[in-house]
């Protein structure tokens, strides 16, 4: 695969089972390599390191081996596909197919009252949180902002609210919990809210936005 890339890019915090770390591989592109040196120096540490300590870049070895073991991928992509069929056992509208680290639920479609510059997948996700303590993101019109011209707010032809699913650490019991909170939050669909925005950041602003119930 990576014969075909001219270079790549990895969060290896997804696959390679490390707290934090990633990867930039290059190939045949000294000046874009060189590039990359000063910057990784600049802002996370030197190159052999990129600013993990010792012991990450140990695990880090340890994750690449491991992310690809065939049982490993077996137990966590089988997790996907549970949550998947229980969607789909009680209606609950995602993304299809199911990938291999998260289901994106359709938001747009269990809120179809909510418009989208009332941000449907960031009520969504607030939901499940207060049902259930469930922590999930919303990707849709709040990230993409305004338009550069016009300053009028950006629509996203879709509305999806993440659930990243971490590996190695829920059970299927886990999973149960939340298509039950889903379950309850689709029979009161019509009372979820939308929200305005009454404080954000001049960029990058869904990360530390501010919003209020319409």
């Amino acid at each position: 695969m990576f014969s075909y890339a001219d270079m790549f890019t990895m969060s290896a915090k997804k696959d390679a089972i490390i707290n934090m770390g990633g990867l930039i591989g290059i190939k045949n592109n000294e000046s874009l390599y060189l590039q990359l040196i000063n910057n990784t120096i600049s802002n996370e540490g030197y190159i052999t390191y990129g600013g993990l300590s010792g012991r990450d870049l140990e695990a880090f070895a340890i994750g690449l081996k491991e992310g690809i073991q065939e049982d490993f991928l077996r137990y966590r992509i089988g997790q996907i596909e549970y949550l998947a069929s229980r969607l789909d056992d009680e209606g609950i509208p995602y993304q299809k197919p199911a990938g291999g680290h998260g289901i994106f639920l359709d938001a747009k479609s269990l809120l179809p009252h909510i418009p989208a510059n009332q941000f449907p997948s960031q009520a969504l996700a607030i939901e499940l949180y207060v049902e259930a303590g469930i922590r999930s993101s919303g990707e849709g019109t709040l990230l993409l902002g305004y338009d550069i011209d016009s300053k009028q707010q950006l629509l996203a032809p879709c509305e999806f609210t993440r659930l990243a699913i971490p590996r190695r650490v829920y059970t299927q019991s886990h999973l149960d919990v939340v298509i039950e909170a889903l379950v309850a939050i689709k029979k009161r669909s019509q009372s979820v809210p939308g929200y305005r925005i009454t404080k954000e950041a001049p960029i990058l602003r869904h990360f530390t936005i501010e919003l209020t119930p319409m």
